[in-house]
């Protein structure tokens, strides 16, 4: 991290500290911190240094928060369990998360991205077809659609592009031009594309994580083919023992997710392609053409022929 940009990054906060006073959180309820006291009614993301050492007490807020470990370390309580973020980490809080800051040192300095929840649907449109479970899985942990307030951690230390897309969006935030506000845009969507691509230095909600990524792995994979004793095996669970810590872990079982996946495939290739619906459900994994369209139209709200002449006239 350039460390002139970051200095002057932090003499910017300093003069233009944040409407919620820490006094205002000092009571037994979390407070809910606003995202319109950074965002204003304009911007769907901001930049803030947080280089003090006083910590902060519980509280929430109604925006994705973003911490990023420019120098040094801090720790983190979130929704009961204890986050350390190392030089280089990112910490990703969703909406609600309940989250308490640690007194720091005074050469602990993180940038806070502030993040208005429209922003991240934006992702999953621009990756349009090319998604994946993982990372329509983590846009939904970020904005709240999975029902559960969620943390995720990632440890990107080693990537020098990563600290090159932080220092852009600080620079842009500095060195404001009419177009400052849709580069940040840009620019955050590039970082979050790049760290989605790189599960395997994910932390999801604490302990237990690593499997919830594994999982959604073998589905993008595997869902015409996969099942849940497979993927036990692999992961050296017991089958029943798995099954409950996925629904634990993210409110939702195997089967919802593998359906989830099959639908989705089976509307780019109505889409996409001239293939017959029958084909098309066996290729996904459905035999009982019967059955697949039930669940299509379940999910979709009209049947397979309706979904592609609309997609079709589109």
């Amino acid at each position: 991290m350039d460390v002139g940009l970051l200095l002057e990054l932090v003499r910017s906060t300093t003069q233009n500290p944040s409407k919620l006073s820490r006094q205002a959180a000092c009571g037994k309820e979390a407070v809910l911190v606003e995202g319109r006291n950074f965002l204003g009614s304009e911007k769907l993301i901001t930049v803030r240094a947080d280089t003090s050492t006083d910590g902060f007490p519980e509280h929430t807020h109604d925006y994705i928060e973003i911490v990023y470990m420019c120098q040094g370390k801090t720790e983190h309580i979130v929704n009961g369990e204890k986050v350390l973020l190392a030089q280089g980490d990112f910490l990703f809080l969703s909406q609600n998360s309940k989250q308490i800051n640690l007194p720091s040192g005074k050469d602990d300095i993180a940038v806070n991205f502030i993040v208005h929840p429209d922003f991240l649907k934006q992702i999953l449109a621009m990756l349009g077809e090319k998604e994946t479970m993982i990372h329509r899985f983590i846009i939904e942990c970020l904005t709240g659609d999975t029902g559960k307030a969620t943390f995720l951690h990632f440890c990107a230390s080693k990537s020098p592009a990563v600290q090159n897309l932080v220092e852009n969006m600080i620079w842009n935030h500095l060195y404001e031009t009419s177009y400052s506000d849709k580069i940040n845009e840009l620019t955050m969507s590039l970082l979050l594309i790049h760290l989605m691509n790189n599960v395997e230095d994910i932390s999801y909600n604490g302990s237990g994580n690593p499997l919830v990524f594994r999982m959604l792995d073998y589905i993008e994979n595997h869902y015409a083919d996969g099942s849940l004793m497979e993927l036990s095996r692999l992961t050296f669970y017991d089958v029943n023992a798995l099954s409950k810590q996925i629904k634990r872990l993210t409110g939702k079982n195997y089967t919802q997710f593998l359906q989830e996946k099959r639908i989705s495939k089976a509307c780019s290739l109505l889409k996409n392609t001239d293939m017959g619906i029958k084909e098309i459900a066996q290729q996904v994994g459905y035999d009982n053409i019967s059955y697949f369209h039930r669940l299509f139209s379940k999910a979709c709200g009209m049947s397979p022929k309706k979904y592609r002449d609309r997609e079709k006239r589109i």
